[in-house]
């Protein structure tokens, strides 16, 4: 006999509208995509800087350090990034509940995966493609993880061996290869600001 069904959803006095009222913002998950080395995390960090000076509540999850304790178990196939994207895609959710601006660094390369936590999400949903060009990323190479996936020395790299699906409607694209940190940062606040996330 299956447990789920005595599993019951409780609802609480205090809703999400209360904490939103109290921190003066929505909640919301900013989804930035891309390739290794399009500038994620540092696009991720600018902005997040910009909404701490603003007074704004907010966490970063990147994809290096979830999987120092979260998601340790999993490894890199197939399989297992689907696996990664789904518990980050849960764990946004409860922050962006609790009214807190959500900042997630991932390539997450395939479509139906992101897919699957906009319709989690919903209008809390905010996909970011962090466009910069393979030839660019392979440049920076922060890790050197390209020229290991060149050697073969890892398989399933994203934009070597293994596709990367680039987003078809975001809600917001960067060109990190072209346009400044600040600039990028600076698009996203405004976008944040004319929907009414930040009061």
């Amino acid at each position: 006999m299956g447990s789920d069904k005595y599993i019951v959803w409780h609802s609480t006095t205090i809703t999400r509208a209360d904490r939103e009222k109290l921190l003066k913002q929505k909640g919301a998950v900013l989804w930035f995509t891309g390739l290794s080395g399009s500038g994620k995390s540092t696009a991720a960090n600018a902005v997040e800087k910009k909404l701490a000076e603003a007074g704004k509540l907010t966490y970063l999850l990147d994809g290096d350090n979830i999987r120092h304790g979260l998601n340790k178990d999993l490894g890199f196939g197939i399989t297992d990034r689907i696996e990664n994207i789904r518990r980050i895609a849960e764990v946004s959710k409860l922050f962006a509940d609790a009214g807190v601006i959500i900042l997630t660094a991932f390539i997450s390369p395939f479509c139906q995966d992101r897919n699957n936590v906009r319709q989690l999400l919903d209008d809390r949903f905010i996909e970011i493609f962090v466009d910069c060009s393979l030839d660019v990323c392979k440049s920076r190479d922060p890790k050197g993880l390209y020229k290991k996936a060149g050697t073969g020395e890892i398989k399933n790299f994203t934009g070597i061996d293994s596709p990367y699906e680039k987003p078809v409607n975001p809600e917001i694209t960067v060109h990190t290869d072209t346009g400044s940190v600040d600039d990028c940062a600076d698009k996203i606040i405004a976008y944040l600001t004319a929907r009414g996330f930040l009061e």
